[in-house]
Formats: structure tokens, sequence, C-alpha cells
């Protein structure tokens, strides 16, 4: 799906679609103005305009009206969309796997596992139920939250009720031994969005009788990501810059003794992601399942994501100590693991047999195929062995 550009004279938002002409007719509608719309429009009043970061930080994570910090359903059915886990246990189950091994390969230690996100605590409940199974792991285990919404962190709470302890900052565990987590996270970072003209531009959003974006010199910061990846951008391409990822990272690499960062998430290495193809950026909105490109509508009641640049974790994360174990996809991830045995095993006690099959090859197209193929998988390692992982089996070429 091709992302559509938000090109604006004066407060006048109009839209153009990559590969096509301007259609004057073709213009967004003036947004509802919600709670949280409310709150960037009292903030622009008083600052002027903002960075596409701050929008969309605000967007999803204002305390009191941001899309993730309420208590609404935003995962399944009532939801905006659906995650691995929630798909079925299964999935824990396999992380659960690649964990396990990760343990026994650094010689059995105290083991701790900090899950960034956790969401509906589905797959850290899933991760607990496997390794309950494995006594002597489990007595070494402990297993922490960081969860940025107090909403989600209520929910996550009522699910788990034993083994998980919820931090605010890995910060707070510096020197563990284990496994950082992150499932389906860096997406929804907040993000700078910038387009090149002459000069690198970065895109700040006002409000005057409707939000409109203007163009302002990109930042030094900014222009040196690109650099650094050695990504020149032709004239008139949009990307946007995940520049918290990249603290994110570095936060990890400095509190972990040693062990392992596993990330899953959806986006591509830098020569996919930098195509032509992909010359309006990867920015998409989810709504009651439905996927549309207008960021300035449903604001607070929808999210806001983009494809991860998995080449620029590789990169950073050698710059601070965390060496590339592998790079591959969910499913080729999920298979090496031995995915078809336990998913057939956890549907051994459906007793009709044709039922069982049909929700078999519902998971399995989902995860394998749906999720598999366009999720990916990046497994990194600080001061850890170059053992092979299993789940990194079927590993194709490396991110950089």
């Amino acid at each position: 799906m091709e992302q559509m550009v938000h090109n604006y004279v004066g407060s006048t938002t109009e839209i153009k679609t990559s590969g096509q002409g301007f259609d004057p007719q073709q213009r967004e509608e003036k947004p509802g103005i919600t709670n949280c719309s409310e709150q960037i429009i009292k903030r622009v009043s008083e600052n002027g305009a903002i960075s596409n970061r701050d929008f969309m930080e605000i967007c999803l994570y204002d305390r009191q009206f941001g899309y993730y910090t309420t208590l609404k359903p935003i995962v399944g059915n009532d939801g905006d969309f659906y995650t691995s886990c929630t798909v079925s246990p299964v999935f824990g189950i396999i992380i659960a796997k690649q964990l396990e091994e990760m343990w026994s390969i650094m010689g059995k230690p105290q083991f701790t596992i900090v899950e960034y996100g956790a969401g509906t605590g589905a797959l850290c409940k899933s991760i607990l139920y496997h390794l309950s199974k494995n006594e002597e792991m489990y007595a070494k285990l402990r297993y922490c939250i960081i969860e940025k919404s107090a909403a989600m962190r209520q929910k996550e709470m009522e699910l788990l009720q034993e083994k998980v302890e919820w931090i605010d900052s890995i910060q707070e565990i510096t020197g563990f031994q284990g496994c950082v987590l992150s499932n389906e996270l860096l997406d929804n970072f907040a993000v700078h969005r910038v387009v090149m003209q002459d000069e690198l531009m970065e895109v700040f959003v006002g409000f005057e009788d409707g939000f409109f974006e203007e163009l302002r010199p990109a930042g030094l910061v900014l222009k040196e990501y690109l650099a650094e990846l050695g990504v020149e951008l032709p004239n008139g391409y949009h990307t946007e810059i995940n520049l918290q990822a990249l603290d994110w990272l570095t936060e990890i690499a400095a509190a972990m003794e040693r062990g392992y960062l596993l990330t899953i998430d959806y986006g591509y290495i830098s020569r996919e992601i930098y195509k032509p193809s992909r010359s309006q950026g990867t920015m998409v909105c989810y709504h009651r399942h439905q996927v549309n490109e207008l960021i300035y509508q449903h604001i607070g009641e929808q999210d806001i994501t983009c494809h991860v640049n998995f080449s620029a974790l590789s990169h950073w994360g050698t710059k601070n100590g965390m060496n590339e174990c592998g790079f591959t996809t969910q499913g080729q991830f999920l298979m090496a693991l031995g995915f078809r045995e336990e998913l057939l095993k956890m549907l051994s006690a459906e007793k009709d047999v044709m039922q069982a099959a049909i929700k078999a090859a519902s998971i399995s197209n989902t995860l394998l195929i749906d999720m598999g193929s366009s999720y990916k998988v990046l497994v990194q390692e600080k001061r850890m062995k170059q053992d092979k992982l299993l789940g990194l089996a079927y590993c194709g070429s490396a991110c950089v």
C-alpha cells in the first residue's frame, strides 16, 4: 500500500498519492476534534508547530488521552489489530523454547527476561506456562515487564499473577544476565518524518482551522543518521527516522551484563526500506481493523505505526557492543523451533478432528505466512559465545 503524502498550501490539506497526478477534489476531511487532538492544539497554540515525532508521541502516549493509555480494547476482535501472541499461545511457547536454549548456552545462570510493552500480557503468560515445566530454569528465572502505559500495565497485572514484576526502566536492573524481548514494539515508537529537497527537511505539524504540515531544515542528528547508514535520498523522497529505537537499544546495551536481545517486528533492512517504491514513507494507521493513511483523523483513537529499519538496529547495536547473531523472518524462526509439532500438540485434545485441522491451518497460515513473511526476527548478543541459535537455523542474509 502506498503512503499518502500530505502537502499543504496555507491551511488547506491536499492529498497526493504516489504515482498519480494531484486531484483537487481528493481532500482529507476536516478531522473531528477529540480529547487527544485538543491536547495537541493547545500545545501548538502555546509553542508553535511541533515535530511529527512529538505529534505521534501525544497521539499514542498522552497520559490521559493517548491511544495506548486508555482502557478501551485495542487488540483482538474488539480492537483495531491482532498480534502474533493473541493469535495462538503456541507463539509464546516457541519463544520460550528459544529462551531455554539461550539460558543453556549461557551456562544456566540466574536468568532475567525483560519484556518491553507486554500489551495484554498474553505473550508473557504463554512463555511462563512453558518455562514452568523446566523446574531448574524456572527457579532461576526473573521476569520483568517495562510498560509505558498505565492502562496496559493494569490489564497485564490482572492476567499475570505470579513470577512477574513491573519496572519503569531497565536501568533499575543494571548488570542482569538474560534476554530482552521486544515483540511488535518498535513500530510504535514516535518517529521523525523527513523529505529530501535541496536539503533534508523535517515535517512539523501546526493547526489553523485544521492540522497542516510545514517543512523546516532537518537537524544535524537526522542528517547524521542517514549518513551513517550510507543512505542518500533522491529529491522528493519521504521517509521516517526512528531515533527513539536507537536510544532504546543503547540503554539495553548499557544495562545488560551479558545475554541476548530478541526483536520481532515488521520492517525491512535499509536496501528494502529505501526502495523507490517506498518514496512516500511507511507510516500507516489502524482503526477497527482497517488500514488508513489519514494520521489527522481519529487522533488518539487509532494506532499509528511505521516499519522498523533493522539495518539501523544492527548497526547501532554493534556500536554499543550488541553484535548481530542473525536475522530471519518470523515464519522461518517459528519453523526452526518446532512450530508444527507444538501446534499439533496443543490441538491434540480437540475432539473434533476436522475442527482441529481447520484451526491448525488457520493458525499456521497467519503466523507462518501472513505475519510470518512480513514480520522479521533480529537476535543480537552481548559477550556471548557465537553458538548458532536454533531459531536462526534458516537465517538469511545479515541486516547490513
